[in-house]
C-alpha cells in the first residue's frame, strides 16, 4: 500500500459499494457452453473475499452485459447484494444500483476488463483492473492488479480495501481465534 499515492489511498478509503463486472474479472473470461448448460470457472477466494466486504458493511454487486444462469447461481450462493445482467448498458445499472441505495459514484469501486466497462471505470470514486485486461482499461483505471481476472484479482483488491479502511488485522484476529 505505501506505493500507492495518496489520492488512490483516499479513493479506496471512501470505497462503500464494491461493483464488478464477471467474464473477465470474476472468471478467466472462458464460458463452457453445451446444448444444455453453460459453466464458468470463478476463484473460490474471490468468493470469500466478497463475503469478507460484506461482513464490514461493504456491499457487493455484479454488473454483466450478458445473462447467464451460472453467473445467478454463482451470486446467490454468495448471496451478492446487487446482479444485473443487462444490456442495456453498464452505466446505466449502476446509476439504478446508486439511486435505490443513496450511494454516489464516490462510494464505488468498480472492476472491469472491456471495452463495455469504460463508461464505469471512468466514473467510479475507484477503479481497478485485472493484470489482463485491454490496454485503454488499465491506462483509465486507478490500480491495476497484480493477478489476472479469475485469478485472484478480485482478492486482491479486497485485501488493499479492507487493508488501507483499517478492517484487514480485524478479520486475521477473527479467523485466528
Amino acid at each position: 500500500m505505501d506505493h500507492l499515492p495518496a489520492e488512490v489511498l483516499e479513493r479506496i478509503r471512501n470505497v462503500r459499494l464494491f461493483l464488478t463486472d464477471v467474464d473477465g474479472v470474476l472468471t478467466d473470461a472462458t464460458v463452457y457452453v453445451s446444448q444444455e448448460s453453460e459453466s464458468k470457472k470463478f476463484n473460490i477466494r474471490d468468493g470469500l473475499g466478497l463475503r469478507l466486504l460484506q461482513s464490514c458493511g461493504i456491499k457487493v454487486g455484479w454488473v454483466s452485459a450478458r445473462f447467464s444462469t451460472a453467473t445467478e447461481k454463482r451470486a446467490a450462493e454468495l448471496k451478492i447484494d446487487f446482479l444485473s445482467q443487462k444490456k442495456d448498458g453498464k452505466v446505466l445499472a449502476v446509476e439504478t444500483i446508486l439511486a435505490d441505495q443513496s450511494f454516489t459514484w464516490a462510494d464505488v469501486c468498480y472492476v472491469g476488463d472491456d471495452v463495455v466497462d469504460l463508461g464505469v471505470l471512468r466514473r467510479a470514486g475507484f477503479s481497478a483492473a485485472p493484470a489482463d485486461a485491454i490496454e485503454e482499461v488499465r491506462q483509465l483505471a486507478h490500480y491495476v492488479c497484480r493477478a489476472r481476472g479469475g485469478e485472484g484479482a478480485v482478492r486482491e483488491l479486497v485485501e488493499l480495501i479492507l487493508k488501507s479502511q483499517g478492517r484487514w488485522n480485524k478479520i486475521i484476529d477473527e479467523f485466528s481465534a
